[in-house]
């Protein structure tokens, strides 16, 4: 089990939010619990001292390109990036310095995974650069894949069978859950059980992660198979209940 860092990037400066209060309106502004006086190339050039490899920038909405086009010169090959990515752009930022992508609604259409979208990309970049978001909100008691910056529910539902297809084409899954991302309330323990059933290609999860029991919990669900990646909750970003050099101690990890 490793820490996963991260950088998450509204209108071009590093902040927490809460997931499910994020829109598509411009004059909207979803809640937020930590807007970074530091610039995110400060975060990137943290992780690459540490070497914690395999985080992941987040662009959550348009006004996002130079903030990450920073964070990723500041530590080429050593970060994920994931928001608006499709099949034209996503050779573009792997030249500026991604590690891989994160694909998330560009593989979708009228709710479903489009095969052959996800083919055609994994293909074009290689299964071994290509990261599937599954980011996912509970409704009638599944776990549904959502998109649009978590605003669309899909038709898709975490499950074995889904995750068997998928993996064909990706090599890792981030999965947040939406409905506690952010409140650091304590994460999704159904979901993590869930997650930690299938064995498969890695997992990252993201979501109300505040206290080293909830990660606890995540390693013993997941069998120590499945990452983390903690925002709001991390000094680093505001909070108080977690030490961002404790996680970079324990959990740096191996790929």
């Amino acid at each position: 089990m490793r820490f996963r860092p991260c950088i998450d990037l509204h209108q071009g400066v590093v902040k927490q939010i809460v997931g499910s209060t994020l829109t598509d309106k411009q004059d909207d502004s979803p809640e937020t619990n930590f807007q970074a006086e530091k610039p995110p190339q400060w975060f990137a050039e943290l992780y690459k001292k540490d070497n914690l490899t395999g985080g992941h920038i987040i662009q959550l909405g348009p006004g996002n390109e130079t903030a990450a086009k920073n964070a990723l010169e500041a530590w080429k090959d050593g970060m994920q990036i994931g928001g608006g990515i499709n099949i034209e752009n996503a050779k573009d930022w792997m030249a500026a310095g991604a590690s891989a992508v994160i694909v998330t609604s560009w593989i979708f259409h009228d709710g479903k995974i489009d095969r052959d979208r996800l083919q055609r990309l994994s293909k074009v970049i290689g299964k071994k650069r290509l990261v599937l978001d599954l980011s996912c909100r509970k409704k009638n008691d599944q776990y549904v894949i959502v998109t649009n910056r978590w605003q669309t529910f899909t038709s898709e539902v975490i499950k074995p069978e889904l995750l068997d297809c998928l993996a064909d084409f990706c090599d890792e899954f981030l999965i947040h859950a939406v409905d506690v991302e952010g409140k650091c309330k304590g994460i999704e323990t159904p979901l993590v059980a869930q997650l930690g059933k299938w064995a498969g290609i890695p997992i990252t999860y993201a979501g109300g992660i505040h206290s080293m029991d909830d990660i606890r919990v995540i390693g013993e669900l997941g069998k120590g198979n499945i990452d983390f990646t903690v925002g709001s909750a991390l000094d680093i970003f505001g909070g108080t209940q977690l030490k961002y050099k404790t996680l970079a101690e324990q959990f740096s990890g191996s790929p």
